[in-house]
């Protein structure tokens, strides 16, 4: 059986070798740890700053069983890796976390929202869609226009599509491929913010100021963070992300999404919760330069059994993914001095592709 806290020089695996399992890699080597990744591409971005690689898809029974005995501990960098293989480490005796529960809801956006407003995270209303009648049904009682989502899958914009009309379901039902879906009510929110917080094997709550986020064609294009709120709407996040921490018994780092929807006619203004990510976030990047503690090593703490490190701003950061060609401008970019430059040794620039993120540094007002 494991024994927490690990000593540094123990070894970690992750599941999953692109960027986010590459920024792990480096936080948990600065810890002392060693780290093993799992992933089906061969000499990934992960893989070159590790210790050593798995090369084999992520349900290779054969591969797990290696991964689970060689690991004191294992993560994941992203949702979507499959819950039959976390279960087969789980049942090897291998630590994983987060748990279970927590991909397995994240897994499934009705299960998610379904989970969401059970421990009093409000999120808009929606309806499960299996088939045309449903999606018709849905349309008529949350109204339209209404986002239709695939239940499973989908990142970045993928695999969702805006009824504008009872007349476009039809469409709407073929373009994600007339699949399991959920259907979304239209949120009139002013701005979309996120939280980053961390629980602890102790259950102790580490929550990050909120950040506020500017999309492009569905992809994150910026967040700015400590992001301008009040005191009221940075309380209610916190207890958001303190709510669902506790539901999944979760260890880690955790994003949340939060719409801000504005008070009008003497009623305050809420927020609800859009979607959460059992994992580091993009959104969370811009601790890496305006926090003591950033989310990478905050969740190599947390699955480490590690005391949580301080979350409190030191300076104010606009991060910016650099997608596709635009990692053409790294030269440009390193010669400035209040920009942190962060690449991710991805090889080819593919159109809409994360290649990295800079952290322009400023000092807090």
């Amino acid at each position: 059986m494991t024994a927490f806290p690990l000593p540094p020089g123990s070894t970690l695996g992750i599941l999953g070798g692109g960027q986010l399992g590459r920024m792990l890699s480096q936080a948990a080597s600065r810890l002392g740890f060693n780290v093993v990744i799992l992933d089906p591409e061969e000499n990934s971005p992960a893989g070159r700053v590790s210790q050593g690689q798995i090369v084999a898809a992520y349900d290779n029974p054969t591969a797990l069983g290696v991964l689970g005995q060689t690991c004191a501990a294992v993560t994941f960098e992203f949702e979507n890796v499959p819950a039959a293989s976390v279960a087969r480490l789980a049942e090897g005796g291998a630590v994983v976390s987060p748990g279970p529960q927590a991909l397995a809801v994240a897994q499934d956006r009705v299960e998610e929202k379904t989970f969401l407003n059970g421990v009093g995270a409000t999120t808009v209303d929606f309806a499960p869609v299996d088939s045309l009648d449903d999606l018709l049904a849905g349309l008529e009682r949350l109204g339209a226009p209404a986002l239709l989502k695939t239940r499973r899958d989908g990142y970045d914009g993928k695999g969702q599509v805006w009824v504008r009309s009872a007349k476009m379901a039809a469409d709407a039902w073929h373009a994600v491929g007339e699949r399991p879906a959920i259907l979304e009510a239209r949120a009139d929110f002013t701005r979309e913010l996120s939280v980053i917080a961390a629980r602890g094997r102790d259950g102790k709550i580490a929550v990050y100021p909120l950040g506020e986020n500017i999309h492009k064609g569905g992809v994150l294009k910026t967040t700015v963070a400590p992001a301008a709120v009040d005191a009221k709407t940075e309380k209610r996040a916190r207890a958001i992300a303190k709510a669902i921490l506790e539901g999944l018994d979760y260890v880690g780092v955790l994003g949340v999404e939060l719409f801000d929807i504005p008070g009008k006619d003497g009623v305050d203004g809420t927020l609800l919760v859009n979607e959460i990510a059992p994992r580091v976030h993009n959104t969370g990047h811009w601790t890496q330069d305006g926090c003591v503690c950033d989310q990478f090593e905050q969740h190599i703490r947390a699955i480490a059994g590690w005391p949580l490190g301080p979350t409190a701003a030191h300076a104010r950061v606009e991060m910016t993914n650099l997608l596709g060609e635009e990692i053409d401008q790294w030269s440009k970019l390193a010669g400035k001095a209040d920009t942190r430059l962060h690449l991710y040794g991805k090889a080819e620039a593919r159109p809409g592709r994360k290649m990295g993120h800079v952290n322009r540094v400023k000092p807090l007002d």
